[in-house]
């Protein structure tokens, strides 16, 4: 198997709905060697800016490097932590505020390692990852969006 056959796509068009989430979260219930799962929802929000609120974001990404870099991250983090499992999952497209756009999901025989490498995985995908958000306000008017750490 090449490495791009590897590479699982983090992707999704539009939100994470609570229900995949869910079925991810239940797929898990046959791997008995798991201890503790950790799992980080990033949503959009409606901040104010300029006196406008936002009322969604849309996002983008140069997605062949996106996807090589998470699975860069997600392997490294996978060994240093000794990970069950991880996942990634991303939106793209338009985003209301409100919404699920990134979803992080480990599980390890022990709760440490998956709250820690859940934690690490989000700061490295927030600094790492070529995907870029434009915010669109209730006017219609729009600005890049700069993550904060």
């Amino acid at each position: 198997m090449n490495m791009k056959e590897q590479i699982k796509n983090i992707f999704i068009e539009g939100p994470i709905t609570p229900h995949f989430i869910a079925e991810r979260i239940a797929a898990h219930q046959s791997k008995t060697g798991i201890g503790g799962h950790s799992i980080f929802l990033g949503q959009v929000r409606a901040d104010i800016a300029h006196d406008k609120k936002v009322i969604e974001i849309e996002y983008t990404s140069y997605r062949e490097m996106a996807l090589e870099i998470t699975h860069t991250i997600r392997e490294l983090i996978i060994s240093k932590y000794g990970l069950t499992c991880m996942h990634v999952f991303h939106s793209l497209g338009k985003i209301p505020a409100g919404e699920i756009c990134l979803f992080v999901f480990t599980s390890a025989p022990h709760r440490k390692a998956a709250i820690d490498a859940c934690s690490e995985t989000v700061e490295r995908l927030k600094a790492e990852l070529p995907v870029w958000g434009k915010e669109v306000f209730e006017d219609q008017s729009i600005q890049w969006k700069t993550n904060l750490p």
